[in-house]
């Protein structure tokens, strides 16, 4: 055997486009008998023992050299290639190396695309594949224009004939064409013109690979590389990393699964992946470009601060795709730790690399736990990425399991990021099992990412059979440290003129974060909020002085240092406060004295009681009671009014510092805290035998009066 493997590292081709056939048995029949080799026992040097020179199944013959069909199970596509070499692993299982031909509709690039191919063309791609003996269904034959014109003037073969023309070499990928030849003057079927039509498809093509030497472990961005948008079909964000080297690829066996249901397929669904859309920037003030790149949303030009988590993930994934083998991969962290756009940053890398021919073609699909109805949706998204087919879930299963479960022709990688895996979980744990299977059959190339937030989940939610899938690559993303938030922040901030954003504000926001969780998307909402506010006090500025226009106040902006329009610490005070703030305890504080009473009574008869629930008349009395005992004497009684609402006058008391007079109504603030989501009043209406129940927990109530002023001074503590 000669000098296969030193072409096993191009590219192989992302869509798989046969050739269309009508008939539907293969040469070989159904032949029941297995594979044989024909040995070359004249010519072989007596040190290597006998050379495979072919094999044979019953009568059936082919040899290195000869052109063949590889038919997929249950189709009527074919794939032509050309027999190279033969291999035989440790199991046992016979197997070739084909170097692959391609039709016109297989070639990607619209724009680079030839319009004049003809009936039956076919291109001869440096593209090559092991599968094995068993997919192989006849022989065909390839011919120059000239030649079949000549032995079928009609210009069309008889059916079954399996005749094809071939003129040209092309990498269907990046659509480089060799230029026209012969195909009887470059190939006659000889193993030496095998060698030989390799090296002259490799050259002229252009798709020799170009390998890296050193790694570089930051994950900056090059602002000079230069990418054809029409080549790169990604869901992630497009930016470039360098100096990676890449493994060479080993090639698996591969065939195509058969299905013999009738599947109901849909046209894909037109959308933009969330990963793709951009936030419309204004950049009419330092403000307005400050909020849009600290918006979590918006897409750096670098990822800072997880340079050993990119690596790993871009080793993993890299070694996965090149040596054509299925893993799993779990990530975990805290929420806010960067694991998504680590992976997003290491495919748009590892896609790079398959632009530049260093990395073998693959197919990437995000699955979001938030973004889908339910869990078995995933096995309709996954099917859609690899066949580009939108089937139910029921029957995308049946499929995947039968592709999965058999070798097929040109599989391309596929890897998957399973994002949000907590809300994949389902009470049998099916979908679980069947993703973190998937990967580990042979013939599969699946790479898994799962990303969770806990690095416990498949101990503490999962089966042990589904665990042990998951296997030992498990990267953990750690929370930020405030140096490390630091340095996120002023990276987003840089080239913002103005200087609106000071150091020691973006410090004090990034230690108050990394005390807590670590989380980079809370301290960007900090600042990003801190931001607004600066802004909101620097236009009320401009109208108390009577600056009119905008145009001439942003130029304001930028010429003068005024301190009050910039971020301090206390503007990121302000911003720490509404962001940890509960807005109902917000509300809670903010009500008058008369519903803080009625709350407060209505908790401690609940309390009393034990019960959920207590009468309107109950908490009357009871608030009646509770300021009665507080405020003994000074209180002059209660009067009913006639609508039925009850009033309490309460005088001044100096030892309790309260208001010297104030009338409470409490049906009325029944209705009112009622018509707020507070409480729930029976018949939404604030009668005495009418029940009242809270519609929020008691401890909001007891952490919004904690502090209460006008509480405190009735002494009634909850």
């Amino acid at each position: 055997m000669r000098g296969g493997s030193n072409y096993l590292s191009i590219p192989r081709q992302r869509r798989r486009i046969g050739v269309l056939r009508d008939d539907s048995d293969d040469e070989l029949g159904s032949l029941d008998v297995p594979w044989e080799w024909i040995y070359d026992t004249n010519n072989a040097p007596k040190s290597q023992g006998n050379t495979i020179i072919g094999a044979q199944l019953g009568e059936f013959h082919c040899f290195i050299g000869d052109c063949v069909l590889l038919k997929a199970e249950g189709s009527h596509e074919a794939w032509v290639a050309v027999i190279c070499e033969f291999l035989e692993d440790n199991d046992g299982e016979k197997s070739a190396n084909f170097m692959w031909f391609s039709t016109e509709r297989e070639i990607r690039n619209k724009n680079r695309k030839r319009t004049d191919f003809l009936l039956n063309e076919l291109y001869v791609t440096p593209s090559w594949d092991v599968n094995p003996l068993a997919a192989i269904n006849g022989k065909a034959t390839v011919m120059s224009p000239a030649v079949f014109a000549e032995r079928y003037p009609t210009g069309k073969a008889p059916p079954f004939s399996k005749v094809f023309v071939c003129r040209r070499g092309c990498n269907t990928r990046t659509a480089t064409y060799t230029d026209e030849f012969v195909w009887e003057d470059i190939y006659r079927g000889s193993e030496d013109d095998v060698y030989r039509l390799i090296d002259f498809v490799k050259s002229n093509t252009k798709s020799a690979r170009r390998h890296r030497s050193s790694i570089t472990q930051s994950p900056k961005a090059d602002p000079a590389f230069d990418e054809d948008e029409s080549e790169i079909e990604s869901a992630t964000s497009r930016k470039t990393r360098t100096g990676i080297s890449t493994p060479q690829s080993k090639v698996r066996t591969v065939t195509t699964p058969s299905s013999r249901k009738r599947i109901l397929v849909k046209s894909p669904l037109a959308f933009t992946p969330l990963a793709t859309r951009r936030l419309t920037q204004s950049e009419s003030s330092p403000f307005q470009l400050a909020r849009s790149r600290l918006h979590v949303a918006a897409v750096p030009s670098s990822l800072p601060c997880r340079e050993h988590e990119f690596t790993s993930v871009y080793s993993h994934l890299e070694a996965a795709i090149a040596e054509g083998t299925g893993s799993c991969i779990y990530i975990a962290g805290t929420p806010g730790t960067g694991k998504t756009a680590t992976v997003r940053e290491a495919i748009a890398q590892l896609e790079r690399c398959v632009v530049s021919d260093e990395l073998d073609d693959f197919i990437f699909v995000e699955i979001n736990g938030m973004k889908i109805t339910e869990p078995q949706q995933a096995y309709s998204l996954l099917w859609e990425a690899l066949k580009r087919d939108r089937v139910s879930p029921v029957q995308a299963l049946d499929l995947l399991e039968r592709e999965f479960s058999h070798p097929s022709p040109r599989r391309i990688p596929c890897v998957v990021l399973m994002d949000e895996l907590d809300q994949l979980v389902t009470r049998n744990q099916s979908v679980m099992y069947n993703f973190f299977n998937w990967p580990a059959l042979r013939h599969s190339r699946l790479i898994v990412l799962a990303v969770a937030n806990t690095m416990d989940l498949p101990e503490r939610t999962l089966s042990n059979k589904i665990s042990s899938r998951l296997g030992l690559t498990r990267i953990t993303f750690p929370g930020y440290t405030h140096e490390q938030l630091m340095k996120i922040i002023q990276s987003r901030l840089d080239g913002i003129p103005g200087n609106i954003v000071e150091p020691d504000a973006v410090q004090f926001a990034s230690r108050k974060v990394a005390a807590v969780s670590g989380d980079a998307r809370r301290a960007l909402d900090i600042c990003r909020r801190a931001v607004e506010l600066a802004e909101g006090q620097f236009q009320a500025e401009i109208f108390t002085t009577g600056c009119k226009g905008r145009g001439s106040g942003n130029q304001d902006i930028r010429s003068r240092d005024n301190r009050c329009s910039r971020v301090t610490i206390t503007t990121i005070k302000r911003a720490i406060f509404e962001a940890t703030s509960n807005p109902i305890q917000q509300y809670l504080q903010t009500l008058p004295l008369s519903h803080r009473v009625l709350l407060v009574a209505l908790v401690l008869k609940m309390r009393r009681s034990g019960t959920g629930e207590a009468s309107f008349g109950d908490i009357v009395s009871e608030s009646e009671r509770m300021v009665k005992l507080e405020l003994g004497t000074s209180a002059t009684g209660i009067q009913d009014s006639i609508n039925g609402a009850t009033s309490l006058l309460i005088h001044n008391r100096p030892s309790a510092k309260f208001v010297a007079r104030e009338d409470m109504c409490f049906q009325s603030c029944a209705i009112d805290l009622a018509s707020a989501g507070i409480i729930v009043l029976e018949a939404q209406l604030a009668e005495r035998p009418g029940k009242v129940r809270l519609a929020i927990g008691e401890e909001e109530i007891r952490m919004a009066f904690r502090d209460d002023a006008d509480m405190n001074a009735l002494g009634i503590v909850i």
